[in-house]
């Protein structure tokens, strides 16, 4: 059986207020807080934070809102924010909007309205009705994965990942390129991710790069890489996520492409999957559940009024693979 605040109360000797007191951060004595760590020890006793916060007036629970469930990075992410929050003594609280705007507007008043602490965004758009929900319930929020001047925000350094893995490709001597990406209402992934690979190939000379759009959805890359092979042969397929590089690989295996003998394939993202398919997947890993924990750390530190940069970047590592085949001159 559970124990309670009138049991820790009875076993130290003290009265329940003096308990009460003591598990919010009131002023006991020293020799009354000895005999009540020692009663709680002793009947293992966890105090539950959603009374105590209506009791102090003050909650420890983190709002996170994300688009979807079934996602790597988003899942990875949490587990992060999760384990870093229990650290700092915080709960966290978990939503999800199956990628819907408007759910995601109403699910930030709805957090505001329980008392959450603060709120964290896995943000996919950065809308004008987002700001103004923001302004209105007036409590700590920040974004992860997009970024807005206006609101604290933690991204991926996707302007100079995808400058990376442009410089990687084209190294590697390839100079007919697919970049398959996704819409550009995405900011991060559909944006900075090929402007930092657009900038890689105005640095080389004699490309012919081609560029396409897709789903986040690895059957609707594969649908569509099938469809893009019928009227260009790229030697190289870069991919926004390693969802629609794994589609890309699907569909050109299908059409009895070998790879990386007949076309490389590169991810981005680091998901576990990349690793034991076969081909290995040459991908831009991201290091989500760290960010999911430096973003655990920035919103506590926001709910405690502590100084918090206005925009924090995670890292990224190029993971070399078997996806990615060197081109020598004469063949290119």
């Amino acid at each position: 059986m559970n124990k309670t605040i009138a049991d820790i109360a009875k076993i130290s000797g003290v009265s329940k207020s003096t308990v009460s007191r003591y598990l919010n951060g009131g002023s006991v004595s020293e020799a009354t807080k000895r005999k009540i760590e020692l009663a709680i020890k002793e009947t293992g006793y966890t105090p539950n934070p959603f009374a105590q916060s209506l009791k102090a007036k003050k909650t420890y629970f983190i709002g996170t809102i994300v688009p979807r469930l079934d996602s790597y990075a988003a899942s990875h992410t949490l587990i992060g924010i999760d384990e870093q929050l229990k650290e700092l003594n915080f709960q966290l609280l978990i939503s999800n909007t199956n990628q819907q705007i408007e759910r995601e507007i109403e699910t930030v008043y709805s957090l505001a309205s329980q008392k959450v602490a603060g709120i964290i965004l896995l943000a996919t758009q950065i809308t004008q009705v987002h700001l103004e929900a923001f302004e209105k319930v007036n409590i700590p929020i920040l974004l992860v994965g997009q970024e807005h001047p206006d609101v604290h925000s933690l991204i991926h350094n996707d302007l100079e990942a995808g400058y990376a893995i442009g410089k990687y490709v084209l190294e590697k001597g390839h100079r007919k390129i697919a970049y398959l990406g996704v819409t550009e209402k995405d900011v991060a992934v559909g944006v900075r991710r090929k402007e930092g690979f657009k900038r890689a190939i105005a640095e080389a000379e004699g490309c012919e790069v081609r560029y396409f759009e897709t789903g986040f959805n690895m059957f609707a890359a594969q649908q569509r890489v099938t469809e893009m092979l019928e009227g260009f042969q790229p030697t190289c397929i870069v991919c926004a996520t390693d969802n629609i590089a794994l589609g890309a690989l699907r569909a050109a295996q299908l059409k009895g492409l070998s790879i990386p003998k007949d076309v490389s394939i590169t991810g981005f993202g680091g998901y576990d999957v990349t690793e034991i398919i076969h081909p290995g997947l040459t991908t831009v890993k991201l290091f989500f559940k760290e960010a999911g924990k430096m973003a655990a750390q920035n919103i506590v530190k926001l709910v405690n009024e502590e100084s918090v940069p206005k925009r924090t970047l995670s890292k990224y590592e190029i993971i070399e693979r078997e996806s990615v085949d060197s081109i020598i001159p004469n063949d290119l």
